[in-house]
């Protein structure tokens, strides 16, 4: 079975050979993902017009993430789960909110930047990132990952959602960090253009702060400091939670 899939792979991209006979004895599955991924991008490059390919998240997630990123929970209350970029008719009169964008990040050729809209509605979310995608090198990001937060002054309660774009688990993480900061009434999306190198649990370490340097730029939090000893409390509080249940 082994030597039918290889079979079949060198088939459908050529290059692969000359890896296996380099890297012979060597565990060789991630050369064979960059490789296959360079072809195809290649391809993708030099064709007028393809077929949409959803985007593949290049990173293989790492051990050792906390000191790193935030844990959370699923956002069960409240959410809208799928948020497409036709404007209907119905939404005309909502007024497009201004659209605000920060500092990029770069690291090993990826390179990060963060995007900021008020919001009060869905309606607005959806023209806020419709307005995004107009922009050509926002559309071609490798990932555009977002989380908002909408506090409904009548329920007392908040819409939010989020989506990874590929970036797995990138949003849900992205939506924990507004949700410790306590920011309301806020559209926060973070592009990444990865460079080629993996940058393991760093990106998630790049997202959030992008994310939270235009929170505090826009004044939807305190200062950078503040916000940093708002973030470690919340993780000492984790750790303790953690060592009580042992």
């Amino acid at each position: 079975m082994v030597h039918l899939i290889k079979v079949y792979v060198e088939g459908l991209f050529p290059g692969i050979s000359p890896l296996n006979l380099k890297n012979l004895g060597e565990c060789i599955l991630y050369l064979w993902v960059e490789k296959i991924r360079e072809v195809l991008i290649e391809k993708s490059q030099s064709s007028d017009a393809g077929p949409n390919v959803e985007k593949i998240t290049e990173e293989i997630d790492e051990g050792n993430e906390d000191d790193y990123s935030l844990e959370y929970q699923p956002v069960q209350e409240d959410t809208i789960k799928t948020l497409n970029f036709v404007i209907s008719e119905s939404q005309e009169d909502e007024e497009l909110p201004p659209v605000n964008h920060g500092n990029p990040i770069s690291d090993r050729r990826s390179t990060f930047q963060a995007h900021l809209a008020p919001v009060v509605s869905p309606k607005q979310v959806k023209m806020v990132l419709a307005k995004l995608h107009e922009n050509k090198k926002i559309a071609s990001a490798t990932h555009n990952i977002y989380a908002y937060r909408i506090y409904c002054e009548d329920k007392q309660t908040y819409l939010q959602d989020c989506e990874d774009d590929g970036e797995t688990a990138a949003g849900g993480r992205l939506l924990h960090l507004m949700q410790i900061l306590n920011v309301r009434n806020v559209l926060v999306v973070v592009s990444r253009w990865y460079g080629g190198i993996r940058l393991g649990p760093d990106r998630f370490k790049h997202i959030n702060n992008c994310a939270r340097n235009i929170l505090v730029e826009y004044s939807y939090t305190s200062s950078a400091e503040e916000s940093s000893k708002q973030l470690g409390k919340n993780k000492r509080v984790r750790k303790d939670k953690k060592r009580t249940e042992h």
